[in-house]
């Protein structure tokens, strides 16, 4: 009978310090699961502007946003996905292997070039179109940033051409913010010397207005 009660008592000390250690090992578990998801990726896929053209990679749009969104509270890693000297066209031929490891969300930026060169705003209109279709069937959240015609093109172009961006983000119900070049746009001392590309300042600017949007895209998903 005691070896019966020793046996029993040690049983039960077993089985309560394999349950504390399983517990603890369980609560460890769950804050590497945690620590390890809370890195989101944002997947900034676009030409120059988002390439970083003409700035040291310290200075890009890239790295200065993500900058940005860590200081907001976000843990988030901002990868660059820009090509310089790409259009619309260009970005959907290379978008499955640009997101070929998935992304948490993709701030979409293209269509540039496709103003500057007089692309067909309708070709530049499937385009984004389908870039956006195909994320969607990723489940991938899209912000899009929008872009704006130089008025060199003429009234008509114009029109047609900046339609393209509010229209897509009614239409496919994505998060849009306006115009990417906002405030920065023709301002000599925020531009580089091409009056294209904008400087260190100039994309620090960009940031600045862009990050409130993008706070509360990336917080609602």
């Amino acid at each position: 009978m005691q070896k019966q009660k020793h046996d029993f008592l040690a049983y039960g000390k077993f089985t309560r310090f394999f349950n504390i250690f399983a517990v603890v090992a369980l609560f460890f578990l769950q804050i590497q699961s945690v620590t390890a998801n809370e890195t989101r990726r944002l997947v900034a896929f676009g030409d120059s502007l988002t390439a970083g053209y003409g700035l040291p990679q310290t200075e890009a749009f890239t790295v200065q946003l993500e900058a940005a969104l860590q200081k907001a509270g976000l843990d988030i890693k901002v990868e660059n996905a820009g090509v310089s000297g790409d259009t619309s066209t260009g970005g959907l031929q290379r978008l499955d292997w640009a997101i070929g490891n998935g992304a948490d969300f993709v701030l979409l930026e293209l269509g540039a070039n496709d103003a500057l060169r007089g692309i067909e705003p309708s070709v530049t209109r499937k385009s984004l179109m389908k870039i956006i279709e195909k994320l969607q069937e990723k489940d991938i959240p899209v912000m899009l940033a929008g872009m704006k015609a130089p008025p060199n093109m003429g009234p008509e172009y114009q029109e047609e051409f900046d339609r393209i961006y509010p229209e897509l983000a009614k239409k496919y119900k994505i998060a849009f913010y306006p115009f990417f070049l906002e405030g920065v746009a023709s301002i000599p001392d925020l531009n580089q010397e091409d009056a294209i590309h904008p400087n260190k300042e100039g994309v620090a600017l960009i940031v600045e207005k862009m990050t409130p949007s993008l706070v509360e895209f990336v917080s609602n998903h």
